[in-house]
């Protein structure tokens, strides 16, 4: 059976195409995001996979149905993107990858505040240039610093580990306590954790109860030399009111892997034509934001895990099987 992969990338179809040998199903490879103007490229699959950052909103469901698309296998773990409630109108399944490596994430939220904190990135760029001066580049030890985590499922928990590690006084809110983070932290109601945290990181994800958590109601109750990670979604953050508080010096700095008007610039190369969105050119000129481009997920463990599980999600489909991993 073929299978419709939009926004498809090179790093991808290899692992992709190694896992699915066998399986009974054939990756149709689409560099094109899914948006209402390329949704007649599903045309002919029963079933396509989609990334974060494809648009299957009330229009592009009712298309997909109208092409005959049944299902619909999300190689990523949130579904924010998707009118559920709609897929369900249509009679369409969708199922995701809920977990794929919570290391890679986490990791990837540390290797950012390590590189913000003692600006490595600026020192790289110096030493290309001979300049070996470091006025400018003082940092701090995070030993003994506070660590907020917002967000305790298992990359929260990673992240925690880490920052446990690292000797850090680690610091927790979610809706939901887990019993396993009580070992590696505190929890505390959300303003204590805002009020006390030198370091605040994103882990939960985006819903009518999340959107906007950091915004100026909260960066005026933090101390100023916190700095934000966000490696979960960019709205998250009220990106706008971010900036304020970065001009105001309200806040120390934020490392950032997502950005709430992401979509259609992250994951392309913006080099030719530069970027129109004013919000973002801004915040890339803040010497004290570092931001990366959707990327905590990219390492091969968990592209692998990502096939593997799509692989056996697209199985349960195409069997009419029940699946795990279905979005209810």
């Amino acid at each position: 059976m073929k299978v419709g992969f939009f926004s498809s990338k090179k790093y991808e179809e290899e692992v992709f195409s190694s896992v699915f040998k066998q399986s009974g199903i054939e990756p149709d490879f689409l560099e094109l995001r899914l948006t209402p103007k390329t949704v007649q490229l599903s045309k002919g699959y029963d079933t396509i996979c989609c990334f974060v950052n494809d648009i299957l909103n009330e229009e592009v469901l009712m298309k997909l149905k109208e092409q005959g698309v049944r299902n619909i296998a999300l190689r990523c773990a949130g579904f924010n993107n998707v009118s559920i409630s709609t897929a369900q109108k249509l009679g369409m399944r969708v199922v995701r990858v809920p977990e794929y490596s919570p290391h890679a994430v986490a990791e990837h939220a540390v290797a950012l505040l390590l590189t913000l904190n003692r600006k490595t990135h600026r020192a790289h760029g110096r030493i290309r240039d001979l300049n070996f001066s470091l006025e400018g580049l003082v940092g701090f030890d995070l030993y003994g610093k506070t660590v907020g985590v917002i967000g305790t499922g298992k990359i929260g928990r990673a992240f925690a580990q880490i920052m446990n590690g690292f000797g850090c006084k680690v610091l927790a809110y979610d809706p939901f306590p887990n019993p396993e983070m009580e070992k590696i932290g505190k929890y505390v109601a959300l303003q204590d954790l805002l009020k006390e945290s030198d370091v605040i990181s994103l882990h939960c994800p985006l819903n009518d109860q999340t959107r906007h958590m950091l915004s100026s109601s909260a960066f005026e109750v933090m101390k100023k030399n916190a700095v934000i990670i966000n490696t979960g979604r960019g709205a998250l953050i009220d990106t706008k009111e971010l900036i304020e508080a970065l001009k105001s010096h309200r806040i120390a700095g934020a490392c950032l892997d997502v950005y709430e008007e992401e979509e259609g610039v992250f994951f392309t190369d913006q080099s030719a034509e530069g970027i129109t969105d004013d919000v973002l050119a801004r915040l890339t000129t803040f010497p004290n934001v570092i931001l990366t481009s959707h990327q905590a997920f990219l390492t091969h463990e968990a592209l692998v895990n990502i096939a593997e599980t799509t692989r056996d999600n697209i199985k349960s489909l195409m069997r009419g099987e029940s699946c795990n991993n279905e979005v209810n």
